[in-house]
């Protein structure tokens, strides 16, 4: 593998990455209330498919991005009126808006567009572009560095960044606000946030809509950016690997950075190498396709080690009297 292969695959890496870099903070603001949310595919989904057909119908991909959060902070509120106001089962209330998602922006999608569950091809206004950093060009022909700088740094939408500056924001947030400490605190002792005067619902519900919000970006991305229009199931289990990178991480912004990275790899290695030859013998396009599953599994099965949530996680909060 050459210097610029090696830097497109990075490149494939990073876009593909996003979508997981935005839902594992969406669940890690979640989880760190003690809210889990196994829903977090549902919500890009149904984000996904809302972004692109606002703004396929509006022409403004901000209309489409802001569809795609309402739409996500709608299953968000669900989910939180489930588990938080009416203390359901809070795995059950992820699993409905799975379903719900899955059935629902094909039925609309059939309905608004018969275009078999699809929106039509987005294009000009209606898709983010992607963004040329300064001195791109002119440092292209720099060794290394400039390869560097224009194949893998520039040359992103601004989405790509966004999720990345998340990362910071999110440490800084949760470690180094009041918010974030009460934050953490709800989901490892509820009852002392609530002796203290915190209302616990709120932040719970707070947490929910941090979720609900960055499910709405990651869903828009993928039908605005990363694609170029909603497609039946496009998020591809995209949530569940997001949630899988979440336990790699142990609940850690940081950490989820590089698990997140490490997935997108694997979704670009097999993007790429569709037909590999060992010996003679080459590997199937469908084990390659299924190749980040596999590891998925692997690596939670077997390279995780102790991970530990939050202690009052999925336990719906009763006050006491």
């Amino acid at each position: 593998m050459d210097y610029m292969t090696f830097l497109q695959v990075l490149d494939s890496t990073v876009r593909l990455a996003t979508p997981l870099l935005l839902a594992c903070l969406a669940g890690l603001y979640s989880e760190r209330a003690g809210i889990f949310d196994i829903g977090l595919e549902g919500k890009m989904l149904a984000a996904a498919f809302f972004s692109a057909a606002f703004a396929y119908t509006s022409g403004s991909v901000w209309i489409g991005l802001l569809a795609g959060i309402v739409a996500s902070l709608i299953l968000s509120g669900l989910h939180g009126l489930a588990s938080i106001t009416f203390r359901g089962n809070q795995l059950i209330s992820g699993v409905a808006i799975n379903f719900l998602a899955a059935g629902m922006t094909v039925l609309v999608a059939q309905s608004w567009f018969e275009q078999g569950g699809r929106t039509p091809s987005l294009s000009g206004n209606a898709r983010f572009d992607s963004i040329e950093l300064p001195f791109a060009d002119a440092l292209q022909g720099v060794p290394i560095f400039g390869p560097l700088y224009y194949e893998l740094i520039s040359g992103h939408s601004i989405l790509v960044y966004a999720a990345f500056a998340m990362v910071p924001l999110t440490w800084w947030v949760l470690y180094r606000t009041r918010f974030g400490l009460r934050l953490r605190a709800v989901g490892e002792n509820p009852a002392a946030v609530d002796t203290a005067g915190v209302s616990v619902v709120g932040l719970r519900y707070a947490a929910v809509m941090i979720c609900g919000v960055l499910c709405g970006i990651a869903g828009a991305y993928l039908a605005t950016a990363l694609q170029a229009g909603f497609v039946k199931d496009m998020t591809a289990g995209r949530g569940f690997i997001a949630l899988a990178a979440l336990i790699f991480a142990k609940w850690r912004p940081w950490y989820a950075l590089s698990a997140t990275l490490l997935f997108g790899l694997l979704q670009a290695v097999a993007l790429r190498y569709q037909s590999i030859e060992l010996g003679g013998f080459v590997i199937p396009v469908q084990f390659m396709d299924a190749l980040p599953y596999i590891l998925t599994v692997v690596i939670l099965a077997g390279f995780v080690g102790k991970a530990i949530p939050p202690r009052a996680g999925g336990e719906p909060y009763v006050k006491e009297r």
